[in-house]
C-alpha cells in the first residue's frame, strides 16, 4: 500500500495539518513485508515482550536519550507553561512522557453539566454501531463483542447499535486520561492481547486491530444523581507498541492521592483517571443507543474535502480525525428515547 501523508484538523483553527509521523517507515515495514513474509517474527514483535523491551530502549536507556529532557520537550513542542512540574526535573524520555499539566487553567471544561468531554489530548474520529446510521463503519477499527470481551459479555448487549469516538494519541501528547462523565463504576477489567501499533497505516492493514489489544474496560454509569445524564459509558483504554501498561490514577483533586478504580466508585466528569506509558495509544468510548449528540463541527469535519488521510485508502471514502484537548466538550448527553438533533446524512452532510 502507497504510503500517503496523513492530515487532519486542528479544531482551534479548522485547518488541515499532516501528521509528522514517528518511524513511519519502520512500522510501514513491519506491518507490510514482516506480517505477510515472516507471520512468527510479526507476532514476536507485537508481544508483551518485545513491547518492553522496545519502550525500555526508547525511553528508560541512554540511548533513548540523545537530545535529554529539555531537548526533548523543545522538539516536541510541548508548552512549558503548561507544565505542573519544574522542566528542569523532566531530564528523561520517560520523565517527558508522563509529565503532567495544570489541567484546571490550560484545559478548561464546559459549565454544562450535560457536557460528554475529551478523554485525552488526541486525535478523534466519531462512528455508529447501528447500520442504519450514516456513520456507520462495519468494524474496522473494532468488533464490539471482541473488543469487550466477547457476545456473552452483558457490556456487549449494552452497547449494540450505539455510537463511539475513537481518541488516538500520538508520543508528543500530554499522555494522562481524563474521565469523560460523572458517573459511578460499574465494571472495570482489564483484557490481555497483543501490543500492535496505533499509526494510520498499522491500522489499515489489520481487521478490527484494537480488538486484538490488550485493554482496560471502564464502564460508567452516568443516569444518577449529579451524574451528566448520558447512560452507561464504556471507556476502553488501549495499549500499543511500546506501551504495556496503564496506571490507573483517579485523584479527585488535582492528581493528589491517585487511586485504583473499583465498582462502585464515583468519578467526577475531567479528573485525572489513568496513565499511558510512554509511546502512543488509543481511547475508545462507548455509548448506549441514543445517549449521545456529537459536536456539530466534529461532525462536519470527518467529511472534510481537501484533507489527505489514509483512512480512505481503507474505507473507500474520506474519513477525517479532529485535533482535541482533554475536558474539551465532543458531545451533550441525552435523555432516553429522545433521537440525536443533528446527523450525518449519506453524504456526510449535517
Amino acid at each position: 500500500m502507497q504510503r500517503l501523508p496523513h492530515q487532519y484538523i486542528d479544531r482551534r483553527t479548522g485547518r488541515a495539518v499532516t501528521e509528522k509521523l514517528i518511524a513511519d517507515s519502520t512500522v510501514n515495514f513491519i506491518y507490510q513485508r514482516v506480517r505477510e513474509k515472516a507471520p512468527q517474527a510479526f507476532q514476536a514483535l507485537t508481544s508483551a515482550r518485545a513491547c518492553g523491551l522496545l519502550g525500555w530502549l526508547r525511553y528508560d536507556l541512554a540511548l533513548g536519550s540523545r537530545l535529554g529532557g529539555q531537548g526533548l520537550l523543545s522538539a516536541l513542542g510541548v508548552r512549558i507553561n503548561e507544565l505542573l512540574d519544574d522542566p528542569g526535573q523532566l531530564d528523561t524520555p520517560r520523565k517527558v512522557f508522563e509529565r503532567r499539566i495544570r489541567y484546571w487553567q490550560c484545559r478548561p471544561m464546559p459549565d454544562d453539566t450535560s457536557a460528554v468531554v475529551s478523554p485525552s489530548d488526541s486525535r478523534v474520529l466519531m462512528g455508529s454501531l447501528a447500520q442504519t446510521s450514516a456513520l456507520f463503519i462495519k468494524e474496522k477499527f473494532f468488533s464490539l463483542a471482541e473488543l469487550l470481551g466477547g457476545v456473552g459479555s452483558r457490556w456487549w448487549q449494552a452497547f449494540q447499535g450505539g455510537d463511539y469516538a475513537v481518541f488516538r494519541l500520538t508520543p508528543d501528547k500530554y499522555h494522562y486520561n481524563h474521565v469523560p462523565v460523572s458517573g459511578r463504576v460499574v465494571a472495570h477489567f482489564q483484557l490481555d492481547g497483543a501490543f500492535h501499533s496505533c499509526n494510520p497505516g498499522a491500522l489499515l492493514c489489520l481487521a478490527a486491530p484494537y480488538s486484538k489489544n490488550r485493554r482496560v474496560v471502564t464502564v460508567i454509569d452516568s443516569d444518577c444523581p449529579r451524574g451528566t445524564g448520558a447512560g452507561l459509558v464504556a471507556m476502553v483504554e488501549v495499549v500499543a507498541l511500546m506501551i504495556g501498561e496503564v496506571a490507573q490514577r483517579y485523584s479527585a483533586q488535582a492528581y493528589d492521592d491517585p487511586q485504583d478504580l473499583e465498582p462502585g466508585m464515583w468519578l467526577e466528569k475531567g479528573q485525572p483517571k489513568s496513565l499511558f506509558r510512554p509511546g502512543s495509544s488509543t481511547v475508545i468510548l462507548l455509548f448506549e443507543p441514543g445517549r449521545v449528540a456529537f459536536a456539530p463541527d466534529l461532525l462536519a469535519n470527518l467529511r472534510a474535502p481537501g484533507v489527505a488521510t489514509r483512512f480512505s485508502q481503507g474505507l473507500g471514502h474520506s474519513l477525517v480525525e479532529t485535533e482535541v484537548e482533554v475536558r474539551a466538550p465532543i458531545a451533550s448527553a441525552l435523555p432516553p428515547g429522545r433521537p440525536p438533533d443533528r446527523d450525518l446524512d449519506a453524504e456526510g452532510n449535517q
